[in-house]
């Protein structure tokens, strides 16, 4: 008698463990905003004002920040695992190993920031001036405090979207993924600033946003940047 009691207190205190944990969410993060610029200085990523978006980026109230992993469709664009050095640099919906929504270039830039469609607006800049990304950390904020993300920005204004190969010949800057603010885990504010080169003339450029996960595990969010 005793040891079935002992059996079943055992067995219950298991079940209640089992039923009470819930594992944490690993999620695929991607760029929000191109240009924030934080209340309290360019480190705070949690308040503040986005005065730039990535292409096509949906602003309406019922996404809050993090939340477009289960937009549909999402944000989140990863790159095929075979040679992502030579795949898409900005998302067209159907290719990847996963697809993220729509970021190839609008035949009119301004289509992909239309706030009748509900985007939010195109960055503008000058060559020289500090811009500040932000990211969701999707619960990856502690894993990596090392620079693996990459800003790559084209060299020549007003023309269609370059290769992968070529976008990585100009990198601008490598920040760390894990500078992030306080919050959830899967939605704490994170970003890194970046000094717009000042060898760009005024014109249009493609922007590249670009997180390595783990190896050959590539996300990217692409932006349009305009220099005056």
């Amino acid at each position: 008698m005793v040891l079935k009691l002992s059996f079943t207190i055992v067995l219950i205190a298991t079940l209640a463990l089992f039923t009470s944990y819930t594992p944490q969410a690993e999620a695929h993060s991607w760029a929000d905003c191109i240009d924030w610029k934080g209340a309290n200085g360019r480190n705070d990523f949690k308040n503040g004002k986005c005065n730039g978006y990535a292409r096509r980026f949906p602003t309406s109230k019922k996404y809050s920040f993090g939340s477009l992993d289960s937009a549909s469709p999402n944000r989140h664009y990863e790159q095929d695992h075979d040679n992502p050095n030579s795949a898409l640099p900005c998302s067209d919906g159907k290719h990847g190993e996963e697809t993220g929504a729509n970021e190839t270039r609008a035949k009119n830039i301004k289509d992909a920031y239309d706030p009748k469609k509900g985007y939010g607006k195109m960055t503008v800049a000058r060559a020289g001036q500090t811009l500040c990304v932000r990211w969701p950390a999707k619960n990856h904020s502690k894993e990596y405090k090392v620079p693996n993300v990459q800003i790559h920005m084209a060299r020549v204004p007003n023309r269609s979207d370059i290769s992968q190969r070529e976008l990585i010949r100009n990198t601008i800057a490598n920040l760390p993924y894990g500078n992030c603010n306080s919050g959830s885990s899967d939605r704490r504010p994170c970003g890194g600033c970046f000094k717009v080169p000042t060898n760009r003339k005024p014109g249009v450029y493609l922007l590249q946003w670009r997180w390595m996960l783990n190896k050959n595990e590539w996300y990217t969010s692409c932006a349009d940047v305009q220099i005056r």
